[in-house]
């Protein structure tokens, strides 16, 4: 069956062309089932895993079909974390870059008061937690009454997080006339009453098929990178590892043409394929990729789809692909006829969330690794020079140059020549004008030692504080509880929080100063995890580790 584009599937020209600018090729499988349900009217139930671009699905449709009332809200989306309500909200303030359509985000650990002022200044859609969303119904701020649509995101894990009867009450704000949109992974008894209970008799059910998210023969690891040093930290880990045939994945066609010319101008063999290409373009790229006379490919997901190379060593995600199933089919352009390959994933700390429910669809342990320093790049070129050397010497195809290094020899010391010769060899082959030995996150997530979650407000300056919390795994607590926690004591906010380490029985956080005192003040025998904690400033961290 011939895949769908975006432009045959009746969306509004605005939304197109916000789907163009994300660099977006072709609607992933729930965005071509979803996306004319939506538009005909429907009430909607998606049910898929996270992951698979069910924000898109949703959001191209609403925006192309919504009618602005002022004064009136038009949308309400409601999601069960904060962390997915942000998220949620980013996707689709993309999505209307091209509109007028006002958005607000409205969950706990923010400031009530802002929300409210900005309700009251006009908004079209509120992407919100039930609890908050809830409390500013209550308040009489929130009037529903006027929701052309609604959408429940992750249905059953707000189930799960026991906000079935706040979603209930909800609802029965909203308008009668409205169109309802829920997803969910699973459909468990009280999701299927619900759906029942509160949306039309001729609701549209997709489910798309669940399909296999595992790649036994593929070695995977990410590197947390700064975003401005995107680029360096790829150029680092292919100095270090010198692939001999790589694929290098990108999000959108704009930036495999960055990408490409920017490795082009640092002495790459590398070519881009992506949808603007024409056939012929992209079938000559292809052969010279098979035949050997490329090393790196770059793509996107579309350009890469049936591309069937053998003896391709890497696969590099430069950036996280638009869902967990293109991971996969990205990843399995390696390891293939029984070989092991390797998957890197360049990931931001924002986007380390991501990188975990990967790993958990998968089922695969993707291993943190260290973007290598100049110290190792260093290495690495002398190992590599000293294998061509004894490979040469084993040839004796260096003799015709022997008399010439006589001559040297007269001259110079041969030991120095020799490194005159290898520091040639190394500024050739190094790509990039590195100036710091190390430009790594100072970060400790990911480490066997204990579950870790990187914020990204750790300095090398050491303007943090460590807390010690007498909480850990075996209360089965994790960094979301740790964060709302102390949003909902300490009316704490993500740019407070630093690294969350989390051992066997405690746990450290590492926070600014005038958040350290409002947690310890507000937060120390409150109970977390059905127990009571104590939070004190951490003594030294090895005596402490060492427990």
């Amino acid at each position: 069956m011939e895949e769908k584009k975006f432009n045959q599937l009746g969306l509004g020209e605005k939304v197109l062309k916000a789907i163009d600018d994300m660099g977006f090729e072709e609607p992933s499988h729930i965005q071509a089932e979803i996306i004319p349900v939506v538009l005909e009217g429907y009430d909607v139930i998606g049910q898929a895993q996270t992951g698979t671009g069910k924000t898109l699905a949703f959001g191209a449709p609403i925006l192309t079909n919504m009618k602005k009332t002022e004064g009136k809200i038009s949308c309400i989306i409601l999601a069960p974390t904060r962390e997915l309500a942000i998220q949620v909200n980013d996707e689709i303030v993309r999505i209307a870059k091209h509109t007028r359509v006002k958005l607000l985000p409205v969950y706990g650990g923010q400031p009530i008061d802002r929300q409210i002022r900005a309700i009251r200044g006009g908004v079209d859609i509120v992407v919100g937690t039930p609890g908050r969303v809830l409390d500013l119904i209550r308040r009489k701020v929130m009037d529903l009454s006027g929701v052309q649509f609604l959408v429940l995101d992750e249905a059953d894990e707000m189930l799960n997080m026991g906000f079935i009867e706040d979603i209930e009450e909800i609802i029965k704000n909203c308008s009668d006339e409205r169109q309802t949109m829920l997803f969910s992974a699973t459909m468990p008894d009280p999701i299927r009453r619900l759906s029942k209970k509160y949306m039309k008799a001729d609701t549209k059910h997709v489910s798309i098929v669940k399909s296999s998210m595992t790649v036994s023969t593929v070695d995977q690891y990410y590197f947390e990178i700064k975003q401005n040093n995107r680029f360096e930290s790829f150029c680092r880990i292919l100095d270090v590892d010198e692939p001999t045939t790589a694929i290098i994945f990108c999000k959108t066609k704009k930036g495999v043409d960055e990408l490409v010319e920017s490795m082009q101008a640092r002495g790459y063999n590398v070519e881009g394929m992506h949808g603007d290409m024409n056939q012929s373009q992209r079938m000559n790229t292809l052969r010279k990729f098979k035949e050997g006379n490329l090393e790196f490919l770059v793509a996107t997901d579309v350009a890469a789809r049936g591309i069937d190379v053998e003896n391709v060593t890497h696969v590099i995600n430069y950036d996280l692909p638009q869902d967990i199933e293109s991971y996969v089919h990205r990843i399995g352009r390696t390891g293939r006829a029984n070989k092991t390959g390797i998957a890197y994933t360049l990931v931001t700390a924002r986007e380390y969330m991501t990188l975990k429910q990967i790993e958990k669809i998968t089922k695969s342990k993707i291993k943190r690794k260290d973007i290598p320093t100049i110290d190792d790049i260093f290495h690495s070129k002398y190992r590599s020079m000293l294998d061509r050397v004894k490979e040469t010497l084993e040839k004796e195809e260096y003799k015709r140059f022997v008399p010439l290094a006589a001559e040297l020899d007269e001259e110079f010391n041969l030991v120095e020549v020799t490194a005159a010769l290898m520091n040639i060899v190394y500024n050739k082959e190094v790509s990039f004008e590195y100036t710091e030995n190390n430009i790594g996150q100072n970060t400790d997530f990911g480490r066997d030692r204990g579950t870790s979650f990187v914020r990204g407000n750790r300095g090398d300056s050491g303007d943090f504080v460590r807390l010690f919390l007498t909480v850990g795994r075996m209360d089965r607590v994790d960094p979301k509880q740790i964060l709302q926690f102390f949003s909902d004591h300490a009316n704490t906010n993500k740019a407070d929080i630093g690294d969350i380490d989390i051992l066997d029985k405690f746990t450290f956080v590492n926070t600014n100063e005038a958040a350290a005192e409002r947690i310890i003040k507000a937060c120390t025998g409150k109970r977390l995890a059905n127990r009571r904690v104590k939070i004190e400033v951490s003594k030294k961290r090895e005596s402490r580790d060492s427990r």
